[in-house]
């Protein structure tokens, strides 16, 4: 016997206030589709649920029978959706790319949390981009924009790219072509690379030992461990410069490149889920009161 929940909730809305037309503006259905539905029901059960004298609506036994249970069932079912629904407007789902997570976003979360009480974080870094397609993540902070139709974007502001070291190099070096004498690093998957930089300083590219990597991360990561000169964004490397492992060598005497490379993006659907729109003031907020 298959019984559709469906027909059991308009049991229950009819059992509860002991009128069709009552359960039907509860439901917004009509008086008929409701007789319909109960009628219906009794059929597949074999057994008569109500009592129909005149306008006078009862349970019958097998009614009141049945009742009890559907109710009890109904409640816990709401109960069930209510603690999903309220776990996923309370827990955020951020796909990041890594170096943004690593360096700028998670130094910073707690200040999110501590604004934001009972609500969750759960992030995964990656240089793959979210297509939300199959509704894993909420969100995403990504390097470098591809357009994707139905999506909100927010450009997180302009981070300054220059040459970051360590301080015992940084006494070594007083103009830009002193930075030739030592290993340049690089982060292979950055739209800003040492070529643009040594150009608009009138250096000649392709001078000079060079070590790659693939995260700007572990580039900083090795300029702060003495390796080398990074090129990067002073905004990931916020920390390092904060705490004294690198300085800008060259701050006040070379042009430094200015690029817009992370973008905070989202389905439209998604604009207006309460985690959502918190997170997005919070990061945009942020960005406003720091330093590119």
């Amino acid at each position: 016997m298959h019984i559709s929940l469906g027909s059991l909730h308009v049991f229950d809305a009819a059992a509860r206030h002991l009128s069709f037309k009552a359960a039907a503006n509860e439901l917004n259905l009509s008086p008929s589709a409701v007789s319909h539905a109960i009628a219906k029901l009794e059929r597949d059960l074999g057994a008569i649920l109500f009592d129909r004298d005149g306008r006078q609506l009862a349970l019958t036994l097998d009614g009141r029978t049945l009742h009890r249970p559907v109710e009890e069932a109904l409640a816990l079912v709401r109960s069930g959706i209510k603690a999903v629904t309220t776990r996923q407007a309370e827990m955020l789902r951020l796909h990041a790319a890594p170096s943004f997570a690593a360096q700028w976003l998670t130094p910073r979360l707690h200040k999110f949390l501590a604004a934001n009480p009972g609500m969750e974080v759960q992030i995964a870094a990656d240089t793959d981009y979210s297509r939300f397609t199959n509704d894993e993540f909420d969100a995403d902070i990504v390097y470098g924009l591809r357009e994707q139709e139905g999506m909100i974007v927010h450009p997180l502001g302009e981070e300054r790219i220059s040459p970051l070291c360590a301080p015992e190099l940084a006494a070594r070096i007083a103009k830009p072509a002193d930075l030739l004498s030592h290993v340049l690093i690089c982060s292979t998957l950055k739209s800003v690379q040492w070529d643009n930089w040594l150009r608009i300083n009138g250096l000649q590219p392709g001078q000079g030992a060079m070590m790659r990597f693939d995260r700007s991360f572990m580039a900083i990561s090795a300029a702060a461990d003495g390796l080398g000169i990074c090129l990067d964004s002073t905004r990931l490397a916020e920390r390092e410069l904060t705490s004294g492992r690198l300085v800008a060598p060259l701050a006040g005497r070379s042009e430094d490149l200015l690029e817009t490379g992370h973008y905070l993006v989202y389905p439209k659907r998604n604009a207006t889920r309460p985690i959502v729109k918190a997170f997005t003031r919070w990061v945009l907020a942020e960005i406003a009161d720091g330093a590119g």
